[in-house]
């Protein structure tokens, strides 16, 4: 297997920052990905949203909703950075640190970190994510966790199945969850 496939942040550090204060600004864009249309918001230290786009008016609800106390406005500036290096393994490049700024409980954010330590194109179930954490009785508390991932794609929780090795459940359904799964296999 290709070592940059091996997992998908292998090459990149990826540095999750606590997001502390909900009154901060935050900007969005839309972008498009191999899955359609993406929202992706940032806040002052990094990346704290990335949503499927179906509906431009009601992705930019799911960013006001989420972060009620935040100022969020369109960024109107150039793109600086492609966003294809999140869909393609080979583009990420040695010593790149990806910044995340992230709304959570410590619960959730230690297994969303966990959800980023899975191997490209692998799947896990939510109870080796509780074993990796040190909370090996706290399947559903996890699953609530990964349900919860404001990061699409990102932040892999389509890598989630259940034990009995069956598909799961999925915040944009099952159907783009298998896709996702199938689209990695495909890439290696």
């Amino acid at each position: 297997m290709d070592s940059t496939k091996d997992n998908l942040f292998r090459q990149t550090a990826v540095c999750i920052e606590p997001m502390m204060v909900e009154e901060i600004p935050i900007t969005y864009r839309f972008v498009q990905s191999p899955f359609g249309w993406l929202l992706m918001a940032s806040a002052e230290k990094g990346i704290c949203l990335i949503t499927l786009a179906m509906e431009e008016e009601a992705a930019v609800k799911r960013v006001r909703s989420l972060f009620p106390k935040a100022h969020v406005e369109a960024d109107k500036s150039p793109v600086e950075v492609s966003i294809d290096y999140l869909f393609d393994p080979g583009l990420l490049s040695s010593g790149k640190t990806l910044h995340l700024h992230l709304k959570g409980t410590p619960f959730q954010l230690q297994v969303w970190q966990a959800l980023l330590e899975i191997p490209f194109a692998k799947t896990v179930s939510y109870g080796d994510i509780a074993k990796r954490i040190g909370h090996p009785n706290a399947c559903r508390a996890v699953g609530t966790a990964v349900g919860a991932n404001p990061l699409f794609f990102l932040i892999p929780c389509h890598r989630v199945i259940r034990f009995d090795g069956s598909i799961g459940k999925y915040y944009w359904g099952t159907a783009l969850k298998i896709v996702l799964q199938e689209w990695e296999k495909n890439s290696l």
